[in-house]
């Protein structure tokens, strides 16, 4: 897709392109290329807020610095799409997100002007400093190093020590603050605050620019005056926002605010700050959604709006001509205000993911029961254990990528004092176009090693339902459920909650041969080939497991002496996953079978629709069918033998 609106975006395939025209040519520039964002994502789909709001940025600075000498590190990734256009990728740009094509997010494979590969948040000025002190240990003092990170992904705590360690070298660190007060959804804590209070400060930004520019002129005397410098800087800013400035409390000398949409202003800025040694930060106020009126005014809504009408803004909706069932984390949200609204002690939790988790419903209904607490998967894990100690049962719910990021808290402060935390493990198996970073493969195998931990996965969203009625009861401690992105099979979902005994499966159909054993929602893609297998003379049994641990024994043992061929399907890693357990229990009864097992295969599997992706890794409807008609006998009868 090369239709561009605008003379001179056509040009530039690199920044030494883009250095070919003047400064006052970049507004434009900025122009064209917010343009045709807006143009490419409407039709194809992606993410879309955060890059048309960092557009004068991006421009700014592949003008300013030479990349990919200089080191440009983007936090998450969601706002980098003009930069990949930039840099060497505008003629395949529409392939953004699709099956073979480019990434969503930088990706070190993919372009050298992507310098680390990112997708979770908060990693950037930790890489960038670890890129700046190898640069000075190699003696490349010309090179420069910048980290974009957004206001939302510094309420992590692994940036604070990227911060915490990069004050105290004297590297060639400059750490960008995008501040929108947006991540997905609207940012919060005391964070969010603090930015406001420094943007709003009529007095500072009365006196902001011409102090810099004085500051500026004054470093260049010397040592010595640079050290004076130093301390009138931080005399006027902590005086003038009466407190102490956070990022000089962590030896970052602090510039800004400054306007994020004025393109030539941050030209001159960063080219300034090239110029000034040591760590330090530059706070940068955008708007998400910038140049798109509709994204502007409602940004969460349009962080990932799908296809659009780029005219209108109506967001395309295939509109089915039956009803349908609904999204899992729908489900959820609603769910869990039901059990809520029955037992007092539940509460919700969530990492800045209310939106995309539906936690935001509860959040409604019940605001002093549910927090979100900002992207700390670390700290969200260990505020659901203080809760839990108090006699609350917490639902924390984290995508299950992201759940990768506080192993430690599961298992330090929830798993080995037993406490009653239930963690709703959405995004779960193949994620779809977020590509590797997204994935949930990891959660049975890493969630199943832990002791006292209880590790479910509902086949539809009645079960689901089911499970978290389970988990809420006395005396549960650590209870994992996991469920996947997209919608369930079940359009009358809503039905009476009922507890579910822990470690016990269910037989989905008996059958002759071979035995197939699921968890979770891939249970409905073999009783699709189940459904096919028999209408030609083949009969499988299935078991739903329902729980990865602990295993149904009794309906194992019952499997193991009756079929001599056992296939395991899970949305999950193959190694150390409910195969690798069944193969275990195998082991310890001394059984003898052909264990098959489908899953997620020791690879990072990239971007692409999750059907797609589920083909590609052998575990969908075809793919069990292809299976089972390798093992199975065909017979003439289309019913099973009795």
């Amino acid at each position: 897709m090369e239709d561009i609106n605008g003379p001179l975006l056509p040009n530039i395939n690199y920044p030494t392109d883009l250095k070919q025209y003047k400064e006052q040519d970049l507004e434009q520039i900025c122009k064209e290329l917010r343009q045709y964002i807006i143009d490419v994502v409407s039709v194809n789909g992606g993410h879309f807020g955060a890059s048309l709001g960092v557009v004068e940025l991006t421009v700014a600075l592949h003008y300013a610095l030479n990349t990919p000498y200089d080191k440009l590190v983007w936090d998450v990734g969601h706002q980098a799409y003009g930069h990949k256009i930039l840099t060497g990728r505008r003629s395949v740009f529409h392939t953004n997100r699709i099956l073979n094509g480019i990434s969503g997010f930088p990706k070190i494979s993919e372009s050298e002007f992507d310098t680390f590969g990112v997708g979770h948040s908060s990693t950037s000025i930790s890489a960038a400093l670890g890129m700046a002190v190898a640069s000075h240990y190699k003696g490349e003092t010309d090179r420069q190093h910048v980290a974009v990170i957004g206001d939302g992904a510094m309420t992590a705590g692994l940036a604070f020590e990227g911060l915490n360690h990069a004050g105290i070298e004297n590297s060639n660190l400059l750490v960008i603050l995008n501040d929108n007060c947006m991540s997905i959804d609207p940012n919060v804590g005391a964070l969010k605050e603090y930015l406001t209070n420094i943007t709003t400060s009529k007095s500072y930004n009365r006196f902001r620019d011409d102090i810099s520019n004085v500051l500026i002129k004054l470093s260049e005397l010397g040592p010595n005056a640079h050290k004076f410098v130093k301390k009138i800087e931080k005399s006027i800013k902590g005086t003038l926002l009466k407190q102490s400035n956070l990022f000089e409390a962590l030896n970052f000398r602090y510039f800004g605010p400054v306007d994020g949409h004025d393109v030539v202003r941050l030209t001159q800025v960063i080219k300034d700050l090239k110029d000034i040694p040591g760590p330090k930060l530059l706070h940068c106020v955008t708007v998400k959604g910038k140049g798109f009126a509709l994204a502007e005014k409602d940004q969460t809504k349009w962080h990932a709006p799908g296809l659009f009408d780029k005219i209108t803004g109506e967001i395309k909706k295939s509109v089915p001509d039956k009803p349908q069932p609904p999204k899992y984390q729908d489900v959820f949200g609603h769910t869990l205000v039901e059990l809520a609204e029955a037992n007092k002690k539940i509460v919700g939790v969530t990492p800045a993911m209310p939106s995309g988790s539906s936690m935001n419903i509860m959040m409604k209904a019940m605001p002093a029961r549910a927090f979100d607490v900002g992207i700390a998967e670390q700290h969200a894990v260990t505020f659901s254990a203080g809760l839990a100690t108090q006699g609350l049962i917490p639902f924390c719910n984290i995508y299950s990528s992201f759940m990768q990021r506080a192993y430690d808290q599961v298992i330090h402060d929830v798993a080995i004092q037993n406490l009653n935390v239930v963690f709703c493990l959405d995004r779960a198996g193949l994620a779809g176009a977020d590509g590797a970073t997204h994935h949930g493969a990891y959660d049975l195998a890493y969630m199943r090693s832990i002791p006292q931990m209880t590790v479910a996965a509902p086949m539809n969203e009645e079960e689901l339902r089911n499970l978290m009625y389970t988990a809420q009861q006395d005396n549960m401690g650590p209870f994992s459920i996991r469920y996947p992105r997209g919608n369930g099979v079940i359009v009358d979902w809503k039905r009476p909650l009922k507890a579910l005994e822990v470690g016990k499966g269910r037989k989905i159909c008996d059958g002759e041969d071979l035995a197939i054993l699921t968890i979770g929602h891939v249970g409905n893609f073999a009783v699709d080939a189940c459904k096919e297998l028999n209408s030609e003379g083949i009969h499988p049994a299935h078991y739903d497991l329902r729980f990865a641990k602990p295993l149904d024994q009794a309906m194992l043992h019952d499997v193991f002496k009756r079929y001599k061929h056992i296939i395991t399907i899970e949305d999950g890693c193959i190694q150390g996953g409910v195969g690798s357990a069944i193969l275990e229990f195998m082991a310890d009864n001394a059984y003898s079978a052909q264990v098959i097992r489908l899953g997620i295969p020791d690879n990072f599997i990239e971007h692409g629709e999750q059907a797609e992706l589920w083909a590609l890794c052998g575990y969908d409807t075809t793919a069990i069918i292809n299976t089972v008609k390798k093992i199975a006998v065909s017979r003439t009868t289309k019913t099973m033998a009795s």
